[in-house]
């Protein structure tokens, strides 16, 4: 009878996490959502941060900083594209050294350092340039240690973003036991709550944080970023002895580095024409070879990217390391992820559209006639708002209407594919630009006919709400986009690479942030010395133009993006007919 306290205890424990001290975690007085909503906390601290400081950024860099249109636009998308492509940093750097906790812990408090040093920039008189003269069209811009110490606190807080968000997802699944039902039902709830949570931030960013910098002042604005991250901060340490710790696992990168450099040391062995005799998950011994075997799902062999197979080619001039040899189905996993990179490398074309709705209608905005009656003047950068509110708006209609009838129409259990609800977003994102591009016409038919061509300043007779159509179709397609890329990465990510269909969707909109950052610099450099059309005053450049050329590009984009859907084979299906050839031949297909 002695033994029974110890055998409950046991069964309490969970045989893959562990508590605060490094021992298992009890079921009872660990994780759960009393742990995961101090992690949802940060995050949503996280986002209205970052999105306090990027919405209205651009109207900072030009109304305050005195920097150009172009330059300006640059900055902000360069900000945000650092932001996300740093989730890559974040990820390999919690999953190979230090953990999502302390990768969490620490990076918020660079973030928050970041932040804070914008906050004390925005108060010191001699950290900006003097205002603009009254009545004179040139301002003297911002020098270069001003500049510096913007670039430093605007970095530093990209540092911390990209370090928190890489995380924050992964360590809030953690603190749920996928073996046990009525958690793994918790965690699905968590992952509603945690883009609730991420919407909310959104919306309190892009009404209440961005009115409060336009009226009351940046350093209001930016000192309640700098509190609302500290806050966040203090509420996930405070979690620490409820949270539950689960082992490093190493950085996917890791294997997919290990594949092609253990592929191209033995680029002159001749491939082996029984793929039976390549080296897998069964041949693996020794500690590292069972952990492998018990989280890995053997893949069948592909004939494609059969370079890639050396690397499973046992060698007896090299050392058994994953450095020279690899199993077949780290190869295998590989080959699923090089698969991928078409689709990956088209959808970044639509963060790209994505970009201008932070920066090119931003700055419309701010030329336009804002008022709500007589007395509340709409904030330029609020215009999202919309934005926000129609990707809210989509993923409920598209769940409850459009997905039943494509069910019914297509006899697809899914309604529309991943690869289908992309394709409806880019095609959103091309119809935004033809109405960007439309409204920017009407716009500067407007200046010209009231003589403002050379006049700075919100001074054109035209509704703001005229640009709402382009915030609501790259609203709208960044809810299919967003929806079709996750499902994509997740479904056709290999098993044990899951934290990289993370960083693969992250990448795409780093990585269409610093494309905008490219096309305007190359615009900006070919067209700034005669009619410009990024002219640092709208009223004197055609920035139509630039949104004509975003919808040729989204086009041709398109053309290549059904092209690569087409022969696209889903993991499941490919790996189904595989199955079925296994069967048929016997033991000798591996």
């Amino acid at each position: 009878m002695a033994s029974l306290p110890e055998t409950k205890q046991e069964a309490e424990t969970l045989p893959d996490a562990w508590d605060y001290k490094g021992r298992p975690a009890v079921r009872s007085s660990s994780g759960g959502w009393s742990s995961a909503a101090m992690i949802l906390g940060v995050e949503g601290c996280e986002r209205l941060t970052t999105l306090g400081i990027a919405v209205n950024l651009l109207t900072y860099l030009t109304g305050t900083m005195h920097l150009g249109n172009a330059d300006s636009a640059n900055t902000v998308t360069n900000f945000l594209g650092t932001s996300f492509m740093l989730c890559l940093l974040g990820g390999f750097i919690a999953d190979t050294y230090l953990g999502r906790y302390l990768t969490i812990g620490i990076f918020a408090t660079v973030q928050a350092t970041g932040v804070t040093i914008l906050t004390i920039s925005t108060i010191i008189p001699s950290l900006r340039p003097p205002k603009c003269v009254a009545g004179s069209r040139s301002c003297i811009p911002a020098s270069g240690k001003q500049l510096m110490i913007l670039y430093a606190a605007l970095y530093l807080t990209a540092l911390g973003t990209g370090g928190l968000k890489s995380s924050v997802s992964g360590f809030g699944s953690d603190q749920f036991d996928e073996s046990d039902n009525k958690e793994k039902k918790q965690m699905i709830k968590f992952f509603n709550w945690f883009f609730f949570f991420i919407s909310l931030g959104a919306l309190a960013a892009v009404t209440v944080l961005v009115y409060i910098q336009d009226n009351l002042g940046r350093e209001w604005g930016y000192g309640i970023c700098a509190c609302a991250i500290l806050v966040g901060l203090v509420v996930f340490l405070s979690g620490t002895k409820r949270y539950r710790f689960k082992k490093l696992v190493g950085s996917p990168l890791t294997q997919i580095a290990a594949v092609f450099v253990a592929a191209w040391r033995k680029r002159n062995l001749q491939p082996l024409s029984d793929a039976s005799l390549l080296f897998n998950v069964d041949d693996a011994v020794g500690e590292e070879g069972e952990s492998k075997k018990k989280k890995k799902q053997k893949l069948p062999h592909s004939k494609e990217f059969r370079f890639l197979d050396k690397a499973a080619i046992k060698d007896s001039n090299m050392p058994m390391n994953k450095w020279c040899l690899s199993t077949s189905t780290d190869v295998e996993e590989v080959k699923l992820v090089i698969r991928m990179l078409p689709t990956w490398a088209t959808t970044v074309m639509f963060w790209t559209v994505y970009a201008q709705m932070t920066t090119f209608s931003v700055s419309q905005a701010t030329t336009m006639d804002r008022h709500i009656g007589k007395s509340f003047k709409i904030p330029a950068a609020s215009l999202t708002v919309f934005f926000v509110a129609t990707i809210l708006l989509t993923v409920p209609v598209y769940d409850r209407i459009i997905a039943p009838i494509c069910k019914r129409v297509l006899k697809n259990p899914q309604g529309l594919t991943p690869l289908q609800r992309i394709g409806v977003g880019l095609v959103l994102s091309i119809f935004a630009m033809v109405a960007a591009a439309l409204t920017e016409i009407k716009r500067l038919r407007v200046v010209q006919s009231h003589g403002l061509t050379h006049v700075q300043g919100t001074n054109v007779p035209l509704s703001v709400f005229w640009l709402v159509p382009q915030f609501l179709l790259v609203g709208s397609g960044e809810a299919f986009t967003y929806m079709g890329q996750l499902d994509f990465f997740l479904r056709e990510c290999p098993k044990g690479m899951k934290t990289m269909s993370t960083g693969l969707f992250l990448s795409t909109l780093s990585l269409g942030f610093f494309v905008s950052s490219i096309l305007v610099t190359i615009v900006h450099k070919v067209t700034g010395h005669n009619k410009p059309w990024l002219a640092n005053s709208l009223n004197e450049g055609r920035l139509y133009n630039f949104y004509w050329l975003l919808t040729i590009l989204s086009i041709l984009n398109l053309v290549l993006f059904l092209g690569c859907s087409r022969k696209y084979v889903y993991k499941e299906k490919r790996l189904a007919e595989e199955g079925i050839e296994l069967e048929e031949n016997g033991p000798s297909c591996h």
